[in-house]
């Protein structure tokens, strides 16, 4: 087990080495100049030498990206003289539109992101997977038709749309929420679950049909197999028969989805965020972009790769608890 985390700790981090290269190349070698577009409209050539000499784009291409893989895991200083930039570990940019590095604006933001997905994947695993365990358990019975119905129907609803409709039947018309905003949860716990539960049901709805239909295929192929017989043969209960064998074999695919997803959205819950206006790193992503501001996009990029690499890993981890077929080496 130990050899193996190891190995898969090393795979990880080869990963995110190929991503940082990947996006260095994408935003540091692709464009014509970076340092224009950080430089904005009021540019002159003197800012914008000044920018080429801080963002270090007049050394050779080998050394920008040694000197950006260095800022990532050791800090660095954009520049020098009365106009050095101290970023500090983890470095990941430096927002000359902000004036702030890239970092501390992401962590400026990150708390709402992760407000929203962990609230939502919380509802749609559970209520997908409840869902998905009684439909394959009730298989061809019109129940079971019933709600493979409502989940495909749910699925084919765009987020955006599921928020506007949510926002106008609950807020404008029933007036049983306010409109969504952003509530830290040390200073007021009841103010910030009442302003992310339709963020929440937006996502939860989309999310929990997929895996509504994820769980019964799972679950259908996995009451079938012979070790859930030869379980009802022993005179289990049927209730220790789905739960302790069926289930925990049957969730292995399930787990794996869910950790890719749990992941994207850690990146920023772009349309979410967009519809209720939250102030998270979809917000962040999609005002970068709008004013061109490559370091900011390149650090949320960077950001969520991680989050989905690390949530694979601990997914590969979590197999061994859910299925006892499944050993390390």
């Amino acid at each position: 087990m130990i050899r193996y985390l190891a190995l898969r700790l090393l795979g990880v981090a080869g990963v995110l080495l190929v991503i940082c290269a990947a996006t260095f190349t994408i935003f540091y070698v692709f464009p014509a100049d970076p340092a224009l577009q950080a430089c904005g409209k009021s540019c002159t050539p003197e800012r914008l030498a000044m920018l080429h000499h801080q963002m270090g784009l007049d050394r050779p291409l080998w050394r920008q990206f040694t000197d950006y893989l260095t800022g990532v895991l050791a800090g660095r200083t954009y520049g020098d003289g009365p106009h050095a930039v101290q970023c500090h570990f983890p470095c990941l940019g430096f927002s000359y539109q902000n004036d702030t590095p890239v970092w501390d604006l992401m962590m400026d933001r990150l708390p709402t992101t992760l407000s929203i997905a962990a609230g939502a994947a919380l509802l749609w695993l559970a209520g997908g997977v409840a869902a998905g365990v009684l439909s394959a358990l009730r298989k061809d019975t019109l129940l079971d038709r019933a709600m493979m119905v409502g989940t495909l129907t749910s699925a084919s609803l765009p987020v955006y749309f599921t928020a506007m409709t949510l926002m106008v039947l609950v807020v404008q018309i029933g007036g049983l929420l306010p409109y969504s905003s952003y509530v830290p949860i040390g200073s007021d716990p009841v103010g910030w679950a009442k302003n992310l539960v339709l963020p929440w049901a937006a996502l939860a709805l989309l999310y929990a049909a997929m895996y509504a239909r994820l769980t019964r295929a799972s679950m259908v192929e996995t009451m079938a197999e012979p070790f859930i017989r030869t379980a009802r043969a022993k005179g289990l209960p049927e209730r220790t028969v789905v739960v302790k064998h069926g289930l925990r074999a049957g969730l292995t695919p399930v787990f794996t989805v869910f950790g890719m997803d749990l992941g994207a959205l850690l990146g920023g819950a772009v349309i979410t965020e967009s519809v209720f206006g939250l102030p998270g790193l979809g917000q962040l992503t999609i005002d970068a972009i709008d004013k061109s501001d490559q370091p900011v996009v390149m650090g949320v990029a960077l950001l969520a790769a991680f989050f989905i690499t690390f949530a694979n890993l601990v997914v590969d981890l979590v197999y061994a608890l859910l299925d006892p077929q499944v050993r390390y080496a």
